[in-house]
């Protein structure tokens, strides 16, 4: 049998749960920022200090709101997460963020504070009681402390050229981990595909079996890919990063360079299929040279030249194949 947690409204919470209320939020806060500061410590020490020194924040915090719930109510403080309420500010779990770059959870923690912050003063609107008023009055003052210590924290442990090395560590391991196997596979999958397709469309004129073999050829070079990439090396003494993350991106990014051409098969004109095929290609080519230039600092008209020289020889192999 399955139970389904009845939400209360926050407007139905007494003062008891919602002090309560806070306290498990400050708790849990607490931890995110432990998690945060453990993920980062060996790559970007000083931003993990900062983390930590906000844990420590919401410690503090959480002790003085423990303190007064027992001056008010009582050591038994009622058990009152935010799934409990309805409405209530959620936070994202801590996998779906720590593994997105050091940006993403600098952006994280910052709108944690500020999700806290307004949480507090539009209660504070709300309540009609005079002391509930007051307190969450003062909970949304320590909530708009929380960013100003993270801004000392920041200027304490964090000076520019700290965080320009950090950003820059981010920044290559962004590129080793996303975007060289991303690009690798958007090359092979946009390139290696061209002959199949065409020699098939050429040699047929028909569209669906084009397709067909064009989503087979684009599909089984995306699962190659990706194996490869996740095999062929651990990360751990290149520090090229997840060869989870490495290997979806490069299998994913190969099969939709693939299905790029082969998708306009599904029109029934062969020659209006074809026709935009080629305008495909012509995206995808030169899509590839602009991100060999935005993140491997490849001259553009060099990766340009590079890529569509090959794939115009790929290109023309498939259609003579497909012609003869």
């Amino acid at each position: 049998m399955r139970f389904s947690i009845q939400r209360r409204h926050f407007k139905d919470l007494s003062e008891q749960e919602i002090l309560a209320l806070a306290i498990s939020s400050e708790e849990d806060d607490a931890r995110i920022y432990r998690s945060y500061a453990q993920r980062l410590r060996d790559e970007y020490p000083d931003s993990a200090k900062i983390f930590d020194g906000m844990a420590e924040e919401e410690d503090r915090h959480r002790q003085l709101l423990i303190t007064l719930h027992e001056r008010r109510f009582g050591s038994v403080i009622p058990l009152i997460r935010r799934e409990h309420v309805a409405g209530y500010y959620a936070r994202r779990p801590i996998w779906l963020v720590e593994n997105l770059g050091l940006d993403r959870i600098r952006a994280e923690a910052e709108a944690m504070e500020h999700d806290a912050e307004h949480f507090y003063l539009a209660a504070a609107k709300r309540s009609k009681d005079s002391e509930t008023r007051k307190l969450l009055g003062d909970l949304a003052a320590m909530e708009a402390g929380h960013k100003h210590k993270a801004g000392v924290l920041a200027e304490q442990h964090l000076d520019e050229d700290s965080r320009a090395e950090e950003d820059r560590a981010a920044h290559r391991q962004f590129v080793l981990t996303w975007v060289q196997p991303g690009l690798a596979g958007l090359m092979d999958g946009s390139v290696s595909t061209l002959a199949p397709i065409f020699a098939t469309a050429f040699a047929t004129q028909d569209t669906w079996t084009t397709f067909l073999v064009g989503l087979a050829a684009s599909v089984g070079a995306g699962i190659s890919m990706g194996f490869t990439e996740a095999a062929s090396d651990d990360g751990e003494l290149s520090g090229r990063g997840s060869p989870t993350k490495r290997g979806f991106a490069s299998g994913i990014m190969t099969m939709v360079g693939g299905l790029g051409h082969a998708l306009p098969y599904l029109i029934t004109d062969f020659w209006t299929a074809t026709m935009i095929a080629f305008v495909v290609v012509f995206i995808e080519l030169w899509a590839i040279a602009w991100i060999q230039n935005k993140y491997m600092d490849t001259p553009f008209f060099r990766a340009a030249l590079q890529v569509v020289l090959g794939g115009a020889l790929v290109f023309a192999a498939g259609v003579l194949i497909g012609s003869g």
